[in-house]
């Protein structure tokens, strides 16, 4: 099952960056996988957009890997989709 636009809209509102390299990613991520991402892609991001932005870039970036209770399943299959963008 797909998300609603609501979820998507407030989504897409929690994800703007300071970074514009970080922007640039999730915009293009959001492109590519909108149309099938889940309600556990959605917690997922969720934590992912917890983090500081520089801490985000690292992920995207693989400068760093997931820790603790970023080191799960989804987030990692999010991640990696983050990345192939």
């Amino acid at each position: 099952m797909t998300i609603d636009s609501g979820i998507l809209s407030r989504l897409r509102w929690s994800a703007r960056r300071g970074l514009l390299e970080n922007d640039l990613i999730i915009e293009r991520f959001f492109n590519r996988f909108a149309q099938d991402l889940t309600m556990d892609d959605v917690y997922s991001l969720d934590q992912l957009f917890d983090l500081s932005d520089n801490d985000l870039l690292d992920l995207f970036l693989s400068r760093k890997e997931p820790t603790g209770h970023l080191d799960q399943p989804n987030v990692l299959k999010v991640l990696k989709q983050m990345r192939q963008v």
